[in-house]
């Protein structure tokens, strides 16, 4: 009796392991399925980031008549800034939830010791590339 069980179960296993295999190799679609979905999304926003920037749009913030000369951070949240304004620099501190005028001076040029500084590789790169797409 247990013989003519087993003979009955016979053909039926190998489509027994072939359903085994399915869920494995159904998973392995569903990843590659994400992993290219992902590819797309970060395709699309790359190509969306060139196209603004081809077309020239301006980032949020920036404007013709502020500029940020230099930065220090003097605590966890909290910083010193130098702006320029037209013909004069405005020093302020910011900190959470507030920024307080400390003084204005009259336009100076940067320090010869701070344009002459080594950057490190990843820096200086960064630099020409930026110095590229300014026109430089």
């Amino acid at each position: 009796m247990i013989a003519r069980l087993l003979a009955s179960l016979m053909p039926a296993l190998p489509a027994l392991a072939h359903a085994a295999e399915a869920p494995a190799a159904s998973a392995a679609g569903g990843l590659l399925q994400v992993f290219v979905g992902l590819v797309a999304v970060l395709g699309l926003i790359a190509a969306t980031a060139w196209m603004a920037k081809r077309m020239g749009v301006a980032r949020a913030g920036s404007s013709a008549l502020l500029n940020v000369v230099g930065s220090a951070s003097v605590g966890a949240r909290e910083r010193v800034v130098v702006l320029e304004i037209g013909e004069s620099w405005l020093v302020v501190g910011v900190g959470p939830g507030n920024v307080n005028a400390i003084a204005t001076l009259p336009r100076g040029e940067m320090p010869a010791a701070a344009a002459s500084m080594p950057l490190p590789p990843f820096a200086a790169r960064l630099q020409q590339i930026l110095d590229k797409s300014r026109g430089k």
